[in-house]
């Protein structure tokens, strides 16, 4: 195995990492992978690969790992309970959950909420839908504290999130009718 560390100052360098390491295997032959190790990105490729193609993926890889890292930050706990304050303040009077949270074994449902102890636990599938249907999702569940099922009256306090239709058509579209 051959190692290569790329200088900050390389091309596809500029990213989340402040060091890339390029591990070179004999034994690779097709696959190139990528992880996370503390500050550093290390990237396995096959021994075969040219210098510019190593080039071309190690940017690849940077990119991809650096959204990763962003996306991960940027959709903390601490980040969805602030939002799901924001609209609960913009659409819903101000109510409150005691805990939002992702979850990663919500396979059949985009979220759930618990109006007994005020929790809600959102699908980590939404952190990769666009923000505007993460947001109803969150206010659908917000609303599940007020009323906890999907009478008219559950239907008027969600329709105060403008773009309650358009939301659930894209989730009809990802194939889930219901929340």
């Amino acid at each position: 195995m051959v190692m290569n560390r790329l200088p900050l100052d390389a091309p596809g360098a500029e990213s989340e990492f402040h060091r890339v390491e390029v591990r070179r295997s004999t034994r690779r032959r097709k696959t190139i992978s990528a992880q996370i190790v503390g500050d550093a990105l290390i990237v396995s490729i096959p021994d075969r690969l040219s210098r510019a193609e190593e080039q071309r993926w190690v940017e690849k890889m940077v990119a991809r790992m650096s959204e990763r890292k962003r996306r991960d930050r940027l959709n903390s706990d601490e980040d969805l309970a602030r939002r799901a304050a924001e609209l609960a303040d913009l659409y819903l009077d101000g109510i409150r959950a005691t805990g939002v949270e992702w979850v990663t074994n919500q396979r059949s449902r985009w979220g759930s909420c618990s109006p007994d102890d005020g929790t809600i636990r959102l699908s980590l599938v939404l952190a990769d839908l666009p923000r505007w249907v993460c947001d109803y999702v969150i206010v659908h569940e917000l609303a599940h504290l007020v009323v906890p099922d999907h009478s008219k009256r559950f239907w008027s306090l969600v329709n105060r999130y403008p773009l309650t239709e358009r939301a659930r058509g894209f989730l009809i579209a990802k194939g889930l009718e219901e929340i």
